[in-house]
């Protein structure tokens, strides 16, 4: 990519009647480069993606996983695309999905900003779903600045726990998810919260 000021150097350079060959050698600029900027086949600045956009052979999977479930995480679809190919980083995806519009829109979800809410409607699956939820002016008894309930539910039978904790940190998360998990019986095992993958496997204390 050459910038603006290369390409009026070269284009310079040509209007005193210097060949391609001699600018290039001039410049240390391939051949091809010179031409392409001379006959205004590429753009100053513009880098040149060679074989297209990497996520277009993606955009059909992801299209198609957010229509079938809008709240879709963007971490699991990650973890979905990586045996498919995909090797962007998690920050790629996420912009890819918000700058091309691929996550429907939500009716029920949008008409809840500005108020607590939780998606509860999840298929069933492996994994015991957790989530925080923050309540606001806890008892001045308790000594804390707020409070906090890591709610987690079983996606096969709707049964769920909470753990009432003062802030909202990955250890609190994996003490309680883990300390209420042999208690259910038939609970998955493996459970996953919101920005960990994967994070504990009660069963085997990993």
């Amino acid at each position: 990519m050459l910038t603006r000021e290369d390409d009026i150097n070269i284009n310079a350079l040509h209007q005193q009647g210097w060949t391609i060959s001699a600018i290039a050698r001039h410049t240390g600029r391939d051949r091809k480069t010179v031409r392409a900027y001379l006959t205004r086949t590429r753009s100053p600045g513009v880098r040149e993606r060679p074989d297209g956009d990497p996520f277009d052979r993606f955009v059909d999977y992801v299209t198609a996983r957010l229509a079938e479930d809008p709240h879709l995480w963007a971490l699991t679809l990650f973890d979905e695309l990586q045996p498919l190919g995909f090797t962007g980083s998690y920050p790629t995806l996420t912009r890819q999905i918000r700058t091309r519009g691929l996550r429907p829109r939500c009716l029920a979800c949008a008409g809840a900003t500005g108020r607590a809410n939780a998606v509860i409607d999840h298929p069933s699956g492996e994994e015991t779903q957790w989530d925080w939820l923050e309540l606001p002016d806890p008892p001045v008894s308790w000594g804390w600045s707020k409070a906090c309930v890591l709610v987690g539910s079983l996606a096969h039978s709707g049964r769920w726990r909470g753990v009432l904790a003062p802030t909202m940190t990955k250890p609190i998360w994996l003490t309680g998810s883990i300390g209420s998990s042999p208690a259910w019986v038939g609970s998955p095992g493996r459970g996953g919260s919101t920005g960990w993958r994967r994070s504990a496997t009660p069963i085997t204390g990993r």
